[in-house]
């Protein structure tokens, strides 16, 4: 069946792409060093996926049974949720609410900025800003519910690897596929998704070794 490993890839990669953080990424890459922007996202997603799995791992404690049927309900809801969202956009919806917020959330932090723009702030803007929009998002959640239940290693290096991927997208390309992106398609993608993983938890069974 899927692995961890796997599994963490696929759902931060579909469902980051086209998210506020990936956004955030975009806007500082076209105002400042993009290996410092880079540097500072992809440091900001790697330590909120490591501290989203230390939480699974205390949850991991409870009786099997009950993270069981814990995971499938919240993969279903959370699947369920987007496959909605999704239905009620327009065909041809972009990317905008998220780009908007994004944009917001940067031009505020820059006008309560009193430093200039040395390599180092750079650095510190880019992790706050994306560790603070990322706190609470449906994909720590996600995270949280993968380590509760699978290897806590493999969801790491999995959720890092993902959202190293978008990062990188963000970074270097985000500027020319932005207006392109379909927010109905990839809200709906992340759904089907999501339910997949229902679908997966509920036929592997709570016997199933941790992969």
């Amino acid at each position: 069946m899927l692995t961890a490993f796997t599994a963490a890839l696929l759902l931060i990669t579909i469902s980051e792409l086209g998210d506020k953080t990936f956004f955030i990424a975009v806007i500082l890459s076209c105002k400042y060093n993009r290996k410092l922007v880079f540097a500072g996202v992809v440091a900001a997603l790697a330590t909120m996926t490591v501290l989203s799995v230390a939480v699974g791992q205390i949850f991991s404690f409870l009786p099997p049974i009950y993270i069981h049927y814990a995971e499938i309900i919240l993969f279903a809801l959370f699947g369920f949720k987007l496959l909605y969202d999704a239905s009620k956009m327009a065909p041809e919806s972009g990317a905008s609410d998220e780009q908007e917020e994004a944009l917001e959330v940067v031009e505020k932090a820059q006008k309560k900025s009193t430093i200039g723009k040395t390599k180092w702030a750079t650095f510190i803007e880019s992790f706050v800003l994306t560790f603070a929009a990322e706190w609470g998002d449906r994909t720590q959640i996600a995270t949280i519910a993968l380590a509760t239940f699978h290897n806590p290693i493999d969801v790491i290096i999995g959720g890092i690897v993902g959202h190293t991927i978008c990062a990188a997208i963000a970074v270097l390309g985000g500027k020319l596929i932005a207006g392109r992106l379909s927010e109905r398609a990839i809200t709906a993608i992340g759904g089907f998704l999501f339910l997949v993983f229902s679908a997966i938890a509920l036929f592997e069974g709570t016997g199933t070794t941790p992969a």
